[in-house]
């Protein structure tokens, strides 16, 4: 494959000096841009679309030709490993992912096979391979799943939730077969992200989305410990030199912890405190993030300053990737993200003198 031309995310997730602070944004390929959703239309809607390598790849590498961004993740989505795995994922107008057949029994669990990604997954790993000729070199390209405890939450709940209900008596009712569920889901995603890896992906990220909706002992039983497992699995294995970034959403609490887990970056939300994080992990570890992504419906002025201010908050050195604390909505103007990345461009160079 080409040579990489723009390493400086791949260098400040090893914590390797960088001319200037490296910038992506979680969902960056997303509704809010009028591009995406024509192509989206003309697929005929989310399923279709990232279930077409082609497709795939060509919003993939929209964001690209609007900003100056320092890396492309790969567009699909989470929920694709257990669609793979038989439970049937579709969309609801005004509801979002539902599965036919949630998993709700002990017999349900029973009756989920191993995943194998080229068989099971395939689209997505052709998609890889697609968006990887396509970038020609240009930034790298970032795979990613669903942790193993957020993945569970859909399967069980069926869908998306607010209450957790059916997940939680699942975990604190029935701890075994919790146990049971979670460490399919993590060989799953350990083999997902290894075909990811093989196919071209340079950095993969895990989404553990719902992590933070337990308390601090089940979020090292039920999440943690099979994210560590994914990471280990992955040092083992393809991913030995490709950079690994955990982000938990709402998990500021457990820096420590997951900073313990052989991950390489750390992703960070909007409700921690991005140089608090530095200091306590005393530079041992990368850290993305952490922009509120509701700031960039504020004026050009109030981005601007916000991006200042976290850039100073990190202070001095490599290590920072910058990065909204969650995914860009649908309803922000593209010349707000605009304003993001350029700060970032202007900005962050005095940080790495």
């Amino acid at each position: 494959m080409a040579e990489l031309k723009n390493d400086r995310l791949l260098r400040a997730l090893r914590r390797q000096s960088v001319d200037r602070t490296p910038v992506w944004i979680m969902r960056q390929a997303g509704r809010y841009l009028p591009e995406y959703r024509a192509t989206r239309a003309r697929a005929g809607g989310i399923i279709e679309l990232f279930r077409s390598p082609e497709l795939a790849c060509e919003v993939t590498l929209q964001p690209l030709e609007r900003y100056d961004l320092d890396a492309a993740i790969l567009f699909s989505d989470i929920l694709t490993v257990p669609d793979a795995l038989g439970l049937g994922l579709y969309f609801e107008a005004g509801e979002g992912p539902r599965f036919r057949d949630p998993v709700r029994t002990a017999a349900d669990i029973e009756a989920l096979p191993e995943l194998d990604p080229e068989r099971d997954l395939g689209y997505v790993i052709e998609a890889v391979r697609t968006i990887r000729r396509a970038l020609g070199g240009r930034v790298p390209l970032i795979g990613f799943s669903g942790s193993p405890w957020t993945l569970a939450t859909y399967m069980v709940e069926g869908g998306s939730t607010r209450d957790f209900a059916r997940i939680k008596t699942l975990a604190f009712a029935d701890p075994r077969r919790m146990h049971r569920l979670l460490a399919l889901l993590a060989r799953a995603v350990t083999s997902y992200l290894e075909a990811q890896i093989r196919a071209g992906a340079q950095a993969v990220q895990l989404f553990d989305t719902w992590g933070g909706v337990l308390g601090h002992a089940a979020y090292r039983e039920f999440s943690l410990q099979y994210m560590v497992q994914i990471v280990e699995g992955l040092r083992a294995g393809a991913g030995r030199h490709v950079p690994v970034i955990v982000f938990t959403k709402g998990g500021g609490g457990w820096i420590e912890d997951i900073a313990a887990s052989g991950c390489d970056c750390i992703g960070l939300d909007w409700t921690a405190d991005l140089g608090a994080a530095r200091r306590q992990t005393g530079g041992r570890i990368a850290l993305q993030g952490n922009m509120d992504p509701a700031i960039l419906r504020a004026p050009p002025e109030r981005i601007r300053a916000e991006v200042a201010a976290l850039l100073d908050s990190y202070g001095p050195g490599s290590g920072h990737v910058f990065n909204l604390g969650h995914g860009v909505t649908p309803e922000i103007d593209p010349e707000h993200v605009r304003v993001l990345v350029e700060a970032v461009h202007e900005l962050s160079p005095a940080y790495h003198v």
